[in-house]
């Protein structure tokens, strides 16, 4: 299996501030959610996309001090991916690529916000999906 990075794009990204009233010592816990998208090109059966996204959103049941999304595209040409393992090893791969942008991505827009930026934690390859660790799958092969 060979592939490459041939491009990456922010897709989205917003922030939202929500005013909501705390408690001096009220400790708020940030849950990202994580979810991605793999798609391929009929016409070039080389090219693969991974989008990869992060929310946080406020609940009645769970406040933020603020909603955030960022979603990111990577492009990937792939070369040799004949079997399952192949793709399930190539979208773990193209998650670990496009992750420390996301990471990035994420760190900036808080910071420019004027918050304490938001430092996603570092993920070890293989494990930030369920699927990835053998678990039953919820990703968006097409």
């Amino acid at each position: 299996m060979k592939y490459a990075l041939r491009g990456i794009t922010a897709e989205e990204l917003t922030y939202t501030i929500n005013r909501i009233k705390m408690d001096k010592d009220t400790k708020i816990e940030i849950k990202p959610q994580f979810s991605r998208t793999v798609r391929r090109v009929q016409e070039n059966d080389k090219l693969w996309f991974l989008s990869l996204e992060v929310k946080v959103e406020s609940t009645d049941d769970s406040p933020k001090p603020f909603n955030l999304k960022a979603r990111l595209v990577g492009i990937f040409e792939a070369e040799d991916i004949n079997s399952d393992l192949d793709r399930q090893d190539l979208v773990i791969n193209m998650t670990e690529v496009v992750y420390p942008y996301l990471r990035a991505a994420v760190s900036s827009l808080t910071a420019n916000a004027f918050i304490n930026p938001l430092m996603l934690p570092v993920i070890p390859a293989g494990t930030m999906f369920p699927e990835d660790r053998g678990e039953p799958t919820t990703t968006n092969l097409n």
